[in-house]
């Protein structure tokens, strides 16, 4: 009867042990922990390990595939981008040798315009120093005599007479000369 007391613990007000704790279940909960320790254990080595290790291994042969594609994308671009920079020298070089080439020949027509107009001047000029010159030479005639002629009208109303022309020839000669 105390047994059966102590399994109920209704009768004499003590509560039952709290079943891990109870030392007479050890031996059995030391069996059943160990029968599903070993349970789980072969079931993760053998189920959920491998499934794990599978998809680890496919992760890192996605990414160094993925990586290799990158890998040879960037030298792509790299060939791409060397391209277009070899490109973009080559038809700056050309846009400068045209450059280079246009201002030589609008050079060379602007020396043989100005060439040319340089002797249409010389030639102008020489005709000008020409007529000039006449000009001059003829005014140089008249002058003396319209000296003399000044001269006399002005000594004549200075001092009332005339002077002699020889008088007033010599005075323009003298001052000409000067």
């Amino acid at each position: 009867m105390a047994t059966t007391t102590a399994q109920t613990g209704q009768s004499t007000g003590a509560a039952a042990p709290f079943p891990p704790f109870n030392a007479d279940t050890f031996a059995s909960q030391l069996f059943w922990l160990a029968l599903c320790f070993i349970f789980l254990l072969v079931m993760m080595w053998k189920v959920a390990l491998p499934r794990i290790g599978g998809i680890i291994d496919n992760r890192l042969q996605r990414i160094s595939g993925d990586l290799a594609e990158a890998a040879a994308l960037k030298g792509q671009s790299d060939d791409a981008i060397a391209a277009y920079e070899k490109a973009l020298a080559d038809a700056r070089a050309r846009a400068q040798a045209i450059a280079n080439e246009t201002r030589d020949k609008q050079a060379a027509e602007a020396d043989l315009t100005r060439k040319r107009l340089e002797d249409e001047l010389n030639v102008k000029l020489a005709d000008a120093e020409k007529t000039i010159a006449a000009t001059k030479t003829a005014a140089m005639s008249n002058v003396r005599g319209i000296a003399a002629d000044a001269t006399k009208a002005i000594v004549e109303r200075l001092i009332g007479k005339a002077p002699s022309d020889s008088a007033v020839d010599a005075a323009v000669a003298d001052t000409l000369k000067r």
